[in-house]
């Protein structure tokens, strides 16, 4: 089932998709701290399409936190996130605010195993692949999984929430 290396051991999104029984495998690279696209620094030194990494991003919705889900290579598109969950209004949340409540590191953010439970959103464009790429939870590891997998240990629903940069 789950692929783990020594890379991977211990972060709360691994713990999180072993102990719910999802198959994924993890994917560590060398993170380069100069990087300033931790996303795409992701696809290219994995050697991967950017269409099939995806980033984690917060946003508030309303006053609420929720995490949208969407290409390397995109924007979030805050008002298609807002109607995704039926709000109004979003904006960015402030990234130390998104540390805090997930537990993760900006640019390490994983949409799964975070400390608070967020309402969350998937690009409906993953659901052209059979496996996506996000953050395993720190910089330098992805975790490769299929999307349904990842909306079901979220929580998660898709929507199309991405636009062109």
């Amino acid at each position: 089932m789950a692929r783990r290396t020594d890379a991977s051991a211990g972060t709360p999104a691994t713990v999180a998709l072993t102990s719910a029984g999802i198959a994924y495998t993890a994917h560590a690279y060398e993170h380069d701290p100069r990087a300033a696209a931790f996303g795409l620094e992701a696809a290219e030194k994995l050697g991967l399409d950017p269409a099939r990494v995806f980033k984690t991003l917060l946003a508030s919705v309303d006053g609420a936190l929720a995490v949208g889900i969407v290409p390397v290579a995109m924007q979030l598109d805050l008002k298609a996130l807002a109607q995704a969950l039926g709000g109004k209004r979003a904006e960015m949340a402030d990234p130390s605010v998104a540390e805090r409540k997930t537990g993760y590191v900006v640019g390490g953010i994983s949409p799964i195993g975070q400390k608070t439970a967020l309402p969350t959103v998937l690009d409906e464009t993953a659901i052209l692949a059979e496996t996506i790429f996000v953050s395993g939870g720190r910089r330098g590891l992805d975790l490769e999984l299929a999307p349904d997998d990842l909306l079901s240990v979220t929580g998660g629903r898709y929507a199309p929430i991405a636009r062109e940069r």
